[in-house]
C-alpha cells in the first residue's frame, strides 16, 4: 500500500511539472503571433483555457497528496458526554409523501438518550397539513409565513425556537440512516478526548485542545436514485453518482485545507459557530456554501467525512437539473463576492488557493466549449491557433498528455475518468457558461427555486430536452464537417502529421454523442425506486405459510425466491410480514407475476401496510440500507461499449410483462391416465399448454376434453377444455383447483408434474413398451 502512495505522489509530482514545462513552451513558441488579429485571438484563448484548468488540477493533486495526514478519527465518547442535538428539516412547497419518509426516518436514528434528539420540521409554508403530519409523527413543527429569506429565513427562524448545542440539518429528500447521528456527533468531541494506547479517554482540564473548534461536519451526498447522468445513459450499473467524485473525494480532499463545503443537507453544526457568523448568510442563493467558508474564516474546522450515512433524491428532469446546476455556479461566485475568501479571515494560503479552485472549476465549462471550438477553427475554417511541429508536440505534448492523465486517473480513484468527466461538461457547458460569466460581473440571481425531484413530470419533459440538445447537436455536425474536410485526401505521412488534430476532433465527437444520447433520454416506468435487498419473509396465505427470501424490496412492491413453485390465489388475500435484525413490517400482498429463473422461482407482489407503524417499519427496511449504485466504476467498459450499449438499449422493444401465474415447460412427451399423449407441453397452476394432443371428433365436431394426470404421489389434476386451439396448440384448464387448493397439494406441484413425466419415459425405455402402437412410437 506505501509503495502504492509512493507512485502515486511520484506522478502527481512528474505530471505538474511535465505540464508547467508545456505551459511555458506553449506561451513563448506556439502562438500565432504574426498570423492575425483573430489567430491571436484564438490561439490566445485555448492557452487560456489549457492554463485554467490545469491550474485547478494543481491544486487537486497537492490535496490527495497530503490527506492522509488530515484524516480526524471518530472518537469513542461516553454515552453521558453525548450533547442535545436539534434536528432541523426544511421544507417549502415539495410533497407530503417525499418529506414524510425523511421525517419518519430521523425518529429511528440511534442515540445513547433519545430525550436528548429533538426533531423539528421547519416549513415556510406553513401548511395544515404538514403540521398535521408532523404531529402524528412525534415531532416538532417550526411554522414560517411571509418568508422572503429562502432556506436561510427557513433555519435561522428555527434556531431561534431551538437551543441545543448541536443540530443537525436535512432538505425534505434525504432519508438519513440509523446511525447518522453516532457517525457524527463524536467529531465535535474531539478537543474534549484522546486517544492513548489504542483507547481513547476523555482529557485532563489542562489537556483540552484549544486550537481545535468544530463547526460542521458535512456527510456525503448520496442518492438511492440513479442521477440523470446514469440514467439517461443506460449507466446505472456502470459509474458512481456523477456527485459522488465531489462528496466523496473533492470535499474529503478539501480538509487538508480546511476548506471542506457545507453542501446544505445531512450534516451537523455548532451553534456557537453559528451564532459566531451571524446565522444562516443572507443575500446568497447558496447559503450552505457560504455558512462553512464563514466558519472558516473565523478559524473553526469544517469537517467532509467519507461515510454514507444518508442518502436522498437525485433530480430526475434535464430542466430541472440545469436549473439546480446554475443555482449552485451562480449562489457559490455571490458567496465569494459576499465573504471575500482571498483577503479576510483566518483562511491559511492552501485554503485561499482551494477557493480559487473553486472559482475556476466554474469556468471549466467555457474550457470546454473552447476545446470543442479550437480544432474546428483550424480544420473548417482554417484558423492557425497553435504553432507547431510533430516532433515538439511528441516531445513536449505526449509526454506532458500521459503523465497528467495518469495523474487524473489517481487522482479520481475509480469514481471517474476523464471521459465521463468531459461527457458531463459538455452536456452542462451551454447552460452554464453565461450564468457564470453574469454572476462574475456582479449582476446576480436572488430568487432561490426548489429543485423539482418529483418523477411525475418526467415524460412531459422530454421534449424540451430535446431542444436543450440542439447547441450539442450543432457542435456535433460541425465536428463531424471538420474531420471530414481535414481528412479529405490525405495519405500515409499525412494523416501521422495530422493525427493529433484528427484525435482530438474524434476524441470531442465522442462526447457530443453522449450528450445527445442524454438529451434524448429514456423513459421512466416505475414511480418509486426498487432496491435489491436479501430480506425474511414470511407469507400466509389459504392456511399455508411460506418462509422465503426477498430480492428487492420498493414502496409499492416486492418480489420473493421459491426453491420451488408456490400456488398464490389472487382471489384470496395474502398476509405478508417482512422482518430483519431492527425493523418488522406486516403487509397484505397481491401476487402479479410469476416466473422461473436460475435462483428458483421468482414472485413479484403489490404491498400495502396493514397500519400506519407498518408503513413506517417498512420505509425502514427500503431505505436504512446501503444502496446498490456502484461506488466505483467499471474500469473495463469503454467508448466502444458504452456507444454499443446506448444504440442496443434506444433500439430494442420493450419488454413484455411475465404471465401472472408460474408456468413451467415440459419437454418431453406426456401420458395421461387413459393413454392420450401430447408432445410436450407448458404445465402451470391454472392452465396447461399441450401441442400434438390427437383431436377428439364425433361426426366431424371436435369433443371437449376431460383428461386426468396423476402424478406418482398420486395427485390427480383433472384437465378439461378451454376453447383456445391455436393450429396443434390447445390451453387445457385445470378444473379441479380448489379441490388441489384445499388438499394442500400446491407446493412444488410443476416440479412434481416434470419429474413424474421423467420417471415414466425412463421406466418405459428401461423395461420396454406395452402400449398400443401409437404409445410405441412416441417412446421410440
Amino acid at each position: 500500500m506505501k509503495s502504492k502512495v509512493v507512485r502515486q505522489n511520484v506522478v502527481f509530482v512528474l505530471a505538474m511539472i511535465l505540464t508547467t514545462i508545456y505551459l511555458f513552451w506553449r506561451l513563448f513558441f506556439t502562438l500565432p503571433l504574426h498570423d492575425g488579429v483573430w489567430n491571436v485571438v484564438a490561439g490566445v484563448l485555448l492557452l487560456v483555457a489549457e492554463t485554467v484548468t490545469i491550474a485547478t488540477t494543481f491544486d487537486l493533486f497537492l490535496q490527495r497528496i497530503r490527506m492522509k495526514r488530515f484524516h480526524l478519527e471518530l472518537p469513542e465518547i461516553a454515552a453521558g458526554d453525548y450533547p442535545d442535538v436539534d434536528v432541523l428539516i426544511a421544507t417549502h412547497n415539495e410533497e407530503i409523501d417525499l418529506l414524510y419518509k425523511t421525517v419518519s426516518a430521523c425518529t429511528f436514528m440511534d442515540y445513547p438518550d433519545k430525550h436528548k434528539v429533538h426533531i423539528f420540521v421547519c416549513d415556510d409554508g406553513n401548511r395544515p397539513e404538514v403540521a398535521e403530519m408532523a404531529a402524528g409523527l412525534g415531532v416538532g413543527y417550526i411554522g414560517l409565513e411571509n418568508n422572503t429569506e429562502a432556506k436561510s429565513g427557513n433555519y435561522n427562524n428555527a434556531l431561534k425556537h431551538t437551543g441545543s448545542a448541536l443540530f443537525a440539518t436535512f432538505d425534505t429528500d434525504m432519508i438519513p440512516r440509523h446511525d447518522f447521528l453516532m457517525k457524527t456527533v463524536p467529531y465535535f468531541l474531539l478537543p474534549e478526548y484522546v486517544k492513548e494506547g489504542g483507547v481513547w479517554r476523555r482529557r485532563e482540564p489542562d489537556e483540552m485542545d484549544g486550537d481545535t473548534a468544530i463547526g460542521l461536519v458535512q456527510t456525503p451526498q448520496s442518492f438511492y436514485n440513479p442521477d440523470l447522468f446514469q440514467f439517461n445513459l443506460y449507466a446505472e450499473h456502470i459509474v458512481p453518482n456523477e456527485q459522488d467524485f465531489f462528496s466523496r473525494q473533492v470535499n474529503v480532499m478539501r480538509n487538508t485545507s480546511n476548506s471542506a463545503a457545507y453542501t446544505g443537507s445531512n450534516a451537523v453544526l455548532s451553534r456557537k459557530a453559528m451564532e459566531d457568523i451571524g446565522g444562516f448568510p443572507l443575500n446568497t442563493i447558496t447559503e450552505d456554501f457560504e455558512t462553512s467558508l464563514r466558519m472558516q474564516q473565523l478559524g473553526y474546522t469544517t469537517y467532509a467525512s467519507d461515510e454514507v450515512v444518508s442518502s436522498g433524491l437525485s433530480t430526475t428532469t434535464i430542466p430541472a437539473m440545469i436549473k439546480q446546476r446554475t443555482r449552485w455556479a451562480r449562489g457559490i461566485i455571490q458567496s465569494m463576492q459576499n465573504a471575500h475568501p482571498f483577503r479576510r479571515g483566518k483562511l491559511s494560503v492552501t485554503g485561499k488557493i482551494s477557493y480559487l479552485g473553486t472559482f475556476l472549476y466554474w469556468w471549466s465549462f467555457a474550457n470546454r466549449l473552447i476545446f470543442i471550438l479550437a480544432p474546428i477553427l483550424f480544420a473548417l475554417f482554417d484558423f492557425r491557433i497553435v504553432v507547431a511541429g510533430i516532433e515538439p508536440l511528441l516531445l513536449i505534448w505526449l509526454p506532458a498528455y500521459a503523465f497528467y492523465a495518469g495523474a487524473m486517473r489517481y487522482l479520481s480513484g475509480d469514481m471517474r475518468n476523464q471521459r465521463w468527466s468531459q461527457v458531463i461538461d459538455t452536456i452542462l457547458m451551454p447552460y452554464l457558461i453565461v450564468p457564470v460569466l453574469l454572476e462574475t460581473l456582479h449582476i446576480h440571481q436572488r430568487t432561490f427555486h426548489v429543485t423539482e425531484k418529483s418523477r411525475e413530470n418526467t415524460s412531459s419533459k422530454r421534449g424540451s430536452s430535446l431542444l436543450l440538445a440542439v447547441p450539442n447537436a450543432a457542435l456535433l455536425l460541425l465536428t463531424v464537417a471538420a474531420l471530414v474536410r481535414f481528412m479529405w485526401g490525405k495519405y500515409g505521412w499525412e494523416v501521422f502529421y495530422g493525427s493529433i488534430i484528427i484525435f482530438w476532433l474524434a476524441y470531442n465527437m465522442v462526447s457530443l454523442i453522449y450528450a445527445l444520447f442524454f438529451m434524448l433520454g429514456r423513459p421512466a416506468y416505475r414511480r418509486s425506486e426498487r432496491f435489491p435487498a436479501d430480506e425474511a419473509v414470511s407469507i400466509s396465505v389459504g392456511g399455508e405459510q411460506y418462509d422465503l427470501r426477498t430480492v428487492d424490496v420498493s414502496e409499492e412492491g416486492m418480489a420473493v425466491v421459491s426453491d420451488i413453485s408456490r400456488y398464490f390465489n389472487e382471489s384470496v388475500g395474502l398476509s405478508m410480514t417482512i422482518h430483519n435484525d431492527r425493523y418488522r413490517a406486516k403487509l397484505h400482498g397481491k401476487m402479479i407475476y410469476a416466473r422461473r429463473t436460475d435462483q428458483g422461482w421468482r414472485y413479484s407482489f403489490t404491498v400495502e401496510p396493514f397500519s400506519e407503524d407498518d408503513r413506517r417499519q417498512f420505509m425502514q427496511i427500503i431505505y436504512d440500507r446501503g444502496h446498490p449504485l456502484p461506488l466505483q466504476m467499471d474500469m473495463w467498459d469503454t467508448v466502444y461499449d458504452d456507444l454499443l450499449r446506448n444504440v442496443k438499449r434506444r433500439l430494442e422493444k420493450p419488454k413484455r410483462p411475465f404471465g401472472a401465474f408460474s408456468e413451467m415447460p415440459v419437454p418431453r412427451h406426456v401420458v395421461f391416465d387413459d393413454g392420450s399423449v401430447c408432445t410436450k407441453a407448458t404445465v402451470g397452476y391454472r392452465t396447461w399448454t399441450v401441442a400434438g394432443l390427437e383431436p377428439q371428433a364425433a361426426d366431424g365436431v371436435r369433443l371437449a376434453r376431460n383428461l386426468v394426470f396423476t402424478t406418482d404421489s398420486g395427485v390427480s389434476i383433472q384437465l378439461s377444455s378451454s376453447g383456445q386451439i391455436d393450429g396443434d396448440k390447445e390451453v387445457l384448464l385445470v378444473s379441479n383447483l380448489k379441490e388441489l387448493a384445499e388438499k394442500g397439494n400446491m407446493s412444488g406441484l410443476l416440479e412434481e408434474v416434470a419429474a413424474t413425466v421423467a420417471h415414466r419415459a425412463e421406466r418405459s425405455a428401461a423395461v420396454g413398451s406395452t402400449r398400443d402402437e401409437r404409445t410405441e412410437e412416441v417412446f421410440a
